[in-house]
């Protein structure tokens, strides 16, 4: 396997675990470290730990549950032997307070190589445009 396949086996599993709900899965895929950047959050996240607390809250407050999470348009940045950028559309099925709705995002994930296992160490969000933004 090449390791651009190998980051997007790392990125497919993470994915496949968010959309499936498997939240210990899930997180596992993220360093400790990890940082996120959400446009639906205020502050930027700097640890795995902060994320599962904020995720914690959305389940206990709001109803929240991923049923769905659909990957397109990849794309895997290799630099050099130790890091990663991983770049893609991503569609998910998510419901809040009972109610499910398919939100369409762009999302960039950093991975570091930490021995010999890709790992994510970044993660940002950001809305996928509109049909009809201007190019």
């Amino acid at each position: 396997m090449s390791e651009i396949d190998d980051v997007l086996s790392a990125a497919a599993k993470i994915v496949e675990d968010f959309g499936n709900h498997r939240t210990a899965d899930y997180f596992a895929g993220f360093a400790e470290n990890a940082s996120f950047m959400f446009y639906t959050h205020g502050s930027r996240l700097d640890s795995r730990q902060a994320y599962e607390e904020l995720w914690a809250k959305w389940e206990r407050e709001d109803g929240f549950k991923v049923h769905a999470c659909r990957s397109s348009n990849q794309l895997v940045q290799l630099i050099g032997s130790g890091a990663a950028v991983f770049s893609h559309l991503v569609s998910s099925d998510i419901e809040f307070a009972g109610e499910v709705s398919t939100i369409e995002e762009r999302e960039t994930i950093v991975f570091a190589k930490v021995d010999s296992a890709w790992i994510a160490v970044h993660e940002h969000l950001s809305p996928k445009p509109s049909e009809n933004s201007v190019e």
